[in-house]
């Protein structure tokens, strides 16, 4: 199995709230280990014995997840093959829940944080447990969310007054639903355009990891 579904198949059994998680990765092979060490330089890892430790974190400092996979698809991309392991994960406290924003108003504040002239943008959500997807995509249908990167995430383009995307508004509404239904997580716009002129097209499109969106 490859390092990056190795870690994709432990993030799916994780606790829906956790914020911090330390895996441990194996490489028997000296030379190959010195080489993992480095490559996951970002990570910050300790070395012990045979074992390289690191850890990824959902929120605040460290190396998110999808950092973490860009990481383990460098070491599947040179070959380096080892056992991936969870050692230990952090869950967020009942304080750390209740203030969280919902996604609403996450919402609404990273629109307050984008240029006024915006005209496109692309947008992720990351739900609080992958539990939360097949329920979230019935709720944000309207916005043609997608399935891209973590596995508890559904992104989804945003048009501010033409082209191909949802609504500032709509977008506002489908939040709404996954609050009244319970739904959970984090808000984030990615990448913004402003002030675009289509002719003959929809809008824009960007290319992510080399796919068109």
């Amino acid at each position: 199995m490859r390092l990056v579904d190795r870690f994709n198949e432990i993030e799916r059994e994780l606790p829906g709230d956790w914020t911090e998680a330390t895996l441990v990765l194996a490489v028997v092979d000296g030379a190959r280990r010195d080489r993992a060490a480095a490559m996951l330089g970002p990570a910050n890892p300790g070395r012990r014995g045979t074992t390289i430790r690191f850890t990824t974190t959902r929120r605040g400092g460290g190396v998110a997840p999808e950092g973490v996979r860009r990481l383990l698809r460098r070491l599947d991309g040179e070959g380096i093959r080892g056992a991936l392991e969870l050692v230990g994960a952090t869950e967020a406290t009942r304080a750390e829940r209740r203030r969280r924003e919902s996604l609403r108003d996450q919402w609404k504040r990273a629109l307050d944080g984008v240029p006024a002239d915006w005209s496109d943008l692309y947008a992720e959500v990351r739900f609080d447990s992958t539990d939360y997807v097949e329920r979230g995509a019935l709720l944000l249908a309207p916005l043609n969310p997608a399935r891209f990167g973590e596995p508890n995430a559904l992104r989804f383009r945003g048009a501010h007054h033409f082209g191909y995307g949802a609504s500032p508004e709509m977008a506002t509404r489908c939040f709404e639903r996954c609050e009244e239904d319970g739904l959970t997580g984090e808000v984030e716009i990615l990448r913004v355009l402003s002030d675009t002129n289509p002719v003959g097209t929809q809008g824009p499109v960007w290319l992510v990891d080399g796919r068109v969106v």
